[in-house]
């Protein structure tokens, strides 16, 4: 049986597997990795306060969203398959998250201003209880990362990627799939259901990363990791603010 799944293509088995290190090399570390992912995490608040101060003085922040989105797709799948370059990329793809979440944000903000006022830090607050409470949920073994743990997870997100790469291609053809976007009963419930899953992503990120460090992966897998923690962070951050947003409609 594997140790290493993970639900985060970034943090998989193949990419560990293919570049453990002896014990006297310079190795990754727990601590060492939340520390690179706290350093992209202050890199992505400044870009995103960027993008977000361009939107309230009345920019085109459009721009900024597709660099964000699109060299973020970019630098992320560079990322995963040269995870050597992981010290140089990681930074930038914080940059690039931060440009576009800013912009979105700042959208959700104005747009909720009056039905949801302070929607944005809702989220934001929501976003960092829920990753702390699962980083002491783990850490405490109050959820273990199980083999069958690990599948359902795996499977579960698996399952919401196919749903949302289809949800994207019918809007293509016009066709709407209404409860991805409305507040209905169904809309919500489905938010939750998504946000318990990016969450327990969570659990398999730090046990992955862990078990990275425990089997000593070199220096620069700190990187590696901190980068596939923060997509995850930003995926939980972007369903709290949409489940947030539909919770707002039935008010």
């Amino acid at each position: 049986m594997s140790l290493f799944k993970s639900g985060n293509p970034a943090l998989s088995e193949k990419n560990f597997q293919s570049v453990f290190v002896g014990a006297n090399s310079d190795t990754m570390t727990l601590r060492g990795t939340l520390n690179k992912f706290g350093f992209m995490l202050l890199m992505l608040m400044g870009s995103a306060f960027y993008s977000w101060k361009e939107y309230a003085r009345g920019g085109n922040v459009q721009p900024l969203i597709w660099i964000g989105l699109i060299g973020g797709l970019i630098l992320a799948f560079v990322i995963i398959f040269k995870k050597e370059w992981a010290g140089y990329l990681a930074p930038l793809y914080a940059l690039m998250e931060g440009l576009f979440l800013g912009a979105i944000s700042a959208m959700y903000n104005d747009a909720f201003a009056t039905k949801a006022p302070g929607i944005v830090m809702n989220a934001v607050g929501l976003t960092f209880g829920t990753a702390i409470a699962m980083y002491f949920l783990y850490s405490f073994k109050i959820i273990r990362a199980t083999e069958k743990f690990k599948a359902v997870i795996i499977m579960a997100t698996a399952g919401i990627a196919i749903f949302y790469l289809i949800a994207m291609v019918l809007r293509m053809f016009s066709v709407d799939i209404a409860f991805l976007h409305e507040g209905s009963l169904m809309g919500i419930g489905f938010s939750l259901v998504v946000v318990v899953i990016a969450a327990l992503n969570l659990i398999l990120d730090f046990d992955m990363i862990e078990q990275g460090s425990a089997a000593g992966a070199p220096k620069y897998m700190e990187w590696y990791g901190a980068f596939g923690l923060m997509v995850t962070i930003v995926w939980l951050y972007l369903e709290i603010l949409r489940l947030l947003a539909k919770l707002s409609d039935r008010k």
